[in-house]
């Protein structure tokens, strides 16, 4: 039978954006249905095995746990995985997955070595490591937020949108590629010899069991093409929110008893199951006139999923509004990932100073280092309201410079253990979307309290160095200072700046400036910061640091309506390198400071190096395509990213494309507790290379931050010690590791929303863009315009054939373009890796959904 046989086709489901799934079992999952039970309905799934046989399981490394992965373009494949790095774990189908979600933490079994997943050799299997949900550590990749409405541009190495995997591809090519396998698995024969190579990054064929060859039989097969498979029996961890956006209907049999009492709700991510939810819950009119609601986003929450029922049991919770639409969409975003959107509690509220205007106390100022009357000036996004960091420059009389990082003292406001402290160590962290944020604090101290605003005193913690033109560290000093802004500059000021040093800029040409300080004086420290930073930055990519950069899609939105009314990609400049050089430099700082103070509680980030079996597959294969890449190491990987490109117009594109497979195999960077980790070797940050790293510079938006003001203020000895115990800022860490990807996903479907917006009202959108991977039907652009990556299918174009072959290993399609007249010639069209093409992205007359064309070649 078929692996093809027993899949569900999405379309058959009949919902309106791409379906999602039923419990029917695939040929994997057939083995491991139970048998049924006398007097009650069979089923579908295993019970959960004992929370006791579970750990003694573990214990003995019968079982293995970690975080599912459900790859989003075909539901029925989940991964964990490997605890040794090697190869993912692979759970075919839904039965198998056992009722887990997306992110959940998941106990496994090893299934026996005849059911595991046989590797074609020949095959491209990225898909079945890609994780499509854009892994790459933040602080490698550029650090910018793209719109102008966000904060944190290049201070954060961590808030991003990136370039998007195209996650909405479910209801093409899924059933397609299936077919393909049989003649594929014909073609295998271990006397290849070729390993199991990644060629691009491509879609995942499944091996069929009962086709072709018996080689197939994988207790004959060498490991290296095998892929072990399991299934789910426990659920440690429910990471996901269990709440999805969706369309509801009546049920399809209008004679059952189930029909007057439920509906069927159909959520729009094809990873969530279908749910029966009660008609009460429904609009009043819903069963007279369903079709009023078949275009109406619900939000629903998965509440039970029994054993024996292919649906899930939901609630639902509100109707947002029509599909498609920026409001209802966003909010059904922000549910989804678990974002607290409501608003600060008075509970909370009243933890704020109530006296206002508030002025900082004069036994206050008496405790701190008064910098009021220096030049300290601010850098953000010109829309930015939220300014946790200042910079200062200062000549000293020996040619040196005193450098000063400036930061808001947000552990002032924020007591431990007050009810503004639980709710921001709940959201851990502010979200950013494209049209507005949700902060983790409330707005008195974001943008007012906190936010270091021109002319007005702040509290801070400032980290200062004496510092050699060269930017060589003689001296350096932390401790709690009292500031004034003298301007909030944004970056294309500085930009400005930097760009025309001899020019006189006149007042009108910037922001209000405090009379204590001249322009000339602000332009001078600009400058002098920005030769620094360009030294330090030299430095540490000569010490080994790496960078990622991939394209960022920026919106400009109508001030009216809030649509996208065009789309660009952000520019990553000088002034952000500046700012984000000396960022690191006080991340550093503070990591060593509140590390050595206490060893056993001192919260530092880490990243891990690049996951080894991704990484070997893309080691192999630039080999295949005749690129000379370095991997041994981050620098040298950094090196070879931008010695490998030509001084052609390309070159850069070329550049973006290798930038995003450099990505798949990255891990991200986490949040740990010291005292948890034996080894200190596994504090390291592979991007950066340094031993010790932490975030300390922006405590309005970001929870971490926070814990970390507060242990540098302990090792300063101007508070008591921190009262978390260890494991408690472990599990804290633990928090906002998840929320932080949780908010990184959510500012992606935000851009991805915005840009499904602006192809439906400006399209059709013409580009040129560059194939990032081939696969035997379809192959994988990075549109260059916008930075989106899109897949384009063979059968979708006027061909009259095409055909896929290996070139020495390197893949290869050559397309046959119909004629446009009788009489002409078809035309060829070769598509490989970094072959430039052009593309064509027009809506797909379902909400949100676009797809990429390819243009025809000209015929000369």
């Amino acid at each position: 039978m078929n692996n093809s046989d027993s899949r569900i086709n999405p379309r058959q489901l009949g919902t309106p954006r791409g379906g999602s799934y039923a419990a029917v079992p695939t040929s994997g999952d057939r083995k491991n249905l139970n048998k049924p039970t006398r007097g009650r309905k069979k089923s579908i799934f295993e019970a959960y095995m004992s929370k006791e046989d579970v750990s003694a399981g573990l214990k003995r490394g019968e079982l293995i746990q970690g975080p599912l992965r459900i790859n989003p373009k075909k539901y029925h494949e989940a991964f964990i995985p490997s605890p040794d790095g090697t190869r993912d774990i692979f759970i075919d189908g839904v039965v198998a997955r056992n009722r887990a979600l997306n992110g959940d933490i998941v106990v496994v079994k090893l299934l026996p070595k005849e059911q595991w997943k046989v590797i074609k050799p020949d095959g491209s299997d990225k898909e079945t490591e890609a994780t499509h949900e854009s892994d790459v550590p933040e602080d490698m990749l550029g650090t910018c937020i793209p719109q102008e409405t966000v904060k944190g541009d290049a201070k954060s190495p961590d808030v991003i949108i990136e370039a998007q995997f195209d996650d909405n591809d479910a209801e093409h090519g899924q059933d397609h590629l299936q077919d393909t396998l049989t003649d594929d698995i014909k073609k295998f024969s271990l006397d290849s010899g070729e390993k199991a190579n990644a060629v691009g990054i491509s879609g995942v064929h499944r091996t069929k069991q009962n086709d072709g060859p018996k080689v197939n039989d994988p207790r004959l097969l060498p490991d290296k093409f095998l892929q072990r498979t399991a299934k789910v029996v426990y659920i440690l961890e429910k990471k996901h929110s269990r709440a999805a956006t969706g369309f509801i209907k009546l049920l399809a049999d209008k004679n059952s008893e189930l029909f007057k009492r439920c509906a069927m709700f159909s959520p729009v991510d094809h990873r969530v199951p279908r749910a029966y939810v009660s008609l009460a819950d429904c609009p009043q009119d819903f069963v007279t006139r369903p079709e009023d609601y078949s275009n109406m986003l619900f939000i629903c929450r998965i509440v039970d999923w029994k054993e024996d029922s292919n649906f899930a049991t939901g609630q639902l919770a509100k109707s947002l509004g029509q599909a498609g639409e920026i409001e209802p969409e966003t909010e059904g975003i922000l549910t989804e990932y678990g974002v607290d959107f409501s608003d600060f509690s008075p509970e909370a509220l009243e933890c704020l100073p109530q006296n206002l205007p508030w002025v900082i106390s004069p036994g206050e100022l008496a405790k701190r280092r008064d910098l009021r009357k220096e030049c300290i000036f601010t850098i953000d996004p010109s829309t930015a309201k939220d300014l946790d960091d200042a910079l200062s420059c200062k000549q000293l009389p020996d040619g040196n410079f005193e450098v000063g990082v400036h930061i808001a003292d947000v552990s002032y406001f924020v007591l431990e253990e007050t009810a503004l402290d639980k709710i921001a160590s709940e959201r851990a962290t502010s979200v950013y979307l494209v049209q507005k944020v949700i902060p983790m604090l409330p707005k008195l101290l974001c943008e007012e309290l906190c936010s270091l605003n021109p002319m007005r005193d702040r509290l801070t913690f400032s980290v200062m160095w004496k510092v050699t033109p060269e930017g060589k560290i003689l001296d350096e000093w932390l401790g709690r200072t009292v500031m004034c802004s003298c301007v909030k500059l944004s970056y294309d000021h500085a930009q400005s700046m930097i760009e025309n040093p001899g020019k006189v800029f006149s007042p009108e040409e910037l922001p209000p400036v405090s009379p204590q300080h001249s322009i000339a004086e602000i332009q001078q420290a600009v400058l002098n910061l920005h030769r620094i930073a360009q030294h330090l930055r030299k430095q540490r990519f000569i010490d080994g640091a790496l960078r990622l950069d991939q394209l960022k899609l920026s919106f400009t939105l109508d001030q009216e309506s809030g649509m996208p009314q065009g789309c660009y990609i952000y520019q990553y400049r000088d002034s952000n390198k500046l700012v984000e050089e000396f960022m690191l430099l006080a991340n550093m700082a503070v990591a060593h400071q509140i590390y050595r103070s206490f060893p056993e509680q001192a919260l530092l980030r880490r990243h891990p190096p690049p996951q080894t079996k991704l990484l070997k597959d893309l080691m192999e294969f630039c080999n295949q395509v005749g690129l000379d890449i370095d991997f041994s190491s981050a620098g040298t990987l950094h090196k070879s990213l931008n010695e490998t490109f030509g001084a052609d117009k390309y070159s850069e594109a070329r550049k973006e494309v290798l930038t995003n497979m450099f990505s798949r195999p990255m891990q991200m960077a986490l949040y740990f507790c010291t005292g948890v980790l034996e080894d200190e070797t596994l504090f390291r940050h592979y991007a950066l290379n340094v031993p010790f790293y932490t975030h300390f510079t922006s405590p309005i938006r970001r929870y971490a931050d926070i814990i970390v003001h507060r242990l540098l203020s302990a090792s300063l000895g101007v508070s008591s010690p921190i009262k978390m115990e260890k494991e408690a800022i472990q599990r804290q860490a633990d928090h906002c590791n998840d929320r932080k990807m949780a908010s990184k996903r959510v500012q992606e479907l935000s851009a991805d929303l915005f840009f499904a917006i602006f192809v439906r009202e400006c399209g059709p959108l013409e580009s040129e863009a560059m194939v990032m991977g081939v696969l035997n039907e379809a192959f994988d652009v990075l549109v260059l315009k916008f930075g989106v990556q899109k897949r384009i299918y063979c059968n979708a174009l006027p061909l009259l054939g095409f055909h896929f072959q290996k070139v020495g290993r390197k893949p290869e399609l050559t397309l046959m373009w119909e004629p446009e007249k009788p009489e002409q010639e078809s035309v060829p069209q070769v598509i490989t890796i970094f072959t430039l093409v052009e593309v064509v992205l027009t809506s797909d007359g379902v909400p949100l959904k676009y797809s990429a064309l390819l243009k025809r070649p000209s015929s000369e």
